[in-house]
């Protein structure tokens, strides 16, 4: 684990507002957005990067973040939790519905500078993550794979484990960022990232 961004404090956020059409989000200077497929722990990482545990609603039901949320970070940048995607109780149609919305948004948010696609580190990436990596790649975006659930992975496997996630998204195992909202493994390191990818100057 790289120390960059050690004594990283947490990163101020305020709740701005919930839209299910990216054109209703508000002026930003400067955007991170965070995607994943549900359950994946996106509003779990969005909390611990703010230090503030019930700044996004954790849900033991996946699926339930359906709309953009929008969250306010200092000096006119943002932050957007994306929908979940890959939840297999929603309707076709609710499926399609979202991955439109998610993709006009990703292709359309010119103040995007990064966006951070989750993975589950303990089963590693999905069929749906591969596609969307693709399509990220494909459509030439700024993206950062950073891998959740460190703390669940036995200390004894955690460097197989990198070697095979890295190898399945198609990167070197240096190039994901492993995390731990649970635990705060990585987390410094990312909020130093966020903080540089929100940078206004």
């Amino acid at each position: 684990m790289s120390d960059h961004g050690a004594d990283m404090p947490p990163i101020p956020m305020q709740f701005l507002l919930s839209v299910d059409d990216a054109r209703n989000l508000p002026d930003s200077e400067v955007e991170v957005a965070v995607v994943g497929r549900s359950n994946v722990g996106k509003s779990s990482l969005v909390n611990a990067l703010s230090g503030r545990n019930g700044l996004a609603k954790v849900s033991k039901t996946p699926g339930r973040t359906r709309l953009l949320n929008c969250f306010a970070v200092t000096d006119g940048a943002t932050l957007v939790d994306c929908p979940g995607y890959g939840y297999a109780e929603a309707s076709k149609a609710m499926r399609a519905s979202w991955q439109v919305m998610i993709e006009r948004y990703l292709l359309e948010r010119t103040q995007l500078s990064m966006l951070v696609v989750l993975v589950d580190g303990e089963i590693g990436p999905t069929k749906l993550d591969l596609q969307l990596l693709e399509w990220v790649r494909a459509n030439e975006l700024p993206h950062t794979v950073v891998a959740t659930k460190h703390d669940k992975i036995k200390s004894s496997h955690r460097a197989k484990r990198a070697k095979e996630v890295a190898a399945a998204c198609r990167l070197s195992p240096g190039d994901v960022i492993w995390v731990s909202a649970a635990k705060g493994t990585g987390i410094e390191r990312l909020r130093g990232l966020v903080a540089l990818w929100l940078s206004t100057g």
